[in-house]
């Protein structure tokens, strides 16, 4: 099984992730998203294999989100406004992939990354 964390050491909630797939037995690669921001291209491609839309990752309680004046932004408005401010990517999003089926989810609250584990 590989796994994939979307991270944000800041976060509590990125964090009890990141400690539940640990203490389950696993080493995730850990993408500090932060650091690493995402692409428009990547951030559609995780949006569009989860099943959800830009509304369901973004951030809508950051400050930024208000001053971006993003509340009635489409598709493509949020997922431009996230890939130039990470800090709009709602965290943590994990990706499991076992064998070749991939199940991404943004793992909120945190015990949600059980069922993919």
């Amino acid at each position: 099984m590989d796994i994939t964390i979307y991270h944000n050491p800041k976060c509590s909630t990125s964090r009890n992730v990141l400690d539940f797939i640990r203490s389950a037995g696993h080493e995730p690669k850990i993408v500090e998203y932060l650091k690493t921001p995402l692409s428009r291209e990547d951030l559609k491609n995780l949006v569009a294999e989860m099943g959800a839309k830009a509304r369901d990752i973004v951030r809508a309680k950051e400050p930024l989100f208000e001053e971006l004046h993003l509340k009635d932004a489409g598709e493509k408005e949020l997922i431009e406004a996230m890939a130039k401010h990470p800090i709009l990517v709602n965290r943590p999003i994990v990706v499991v992939k076992k064998g070749a089926k991939r199940t991404i989810r943004l793992c909120r609250p945190s015990e949600t990354v059980k069922e993919l584990l």
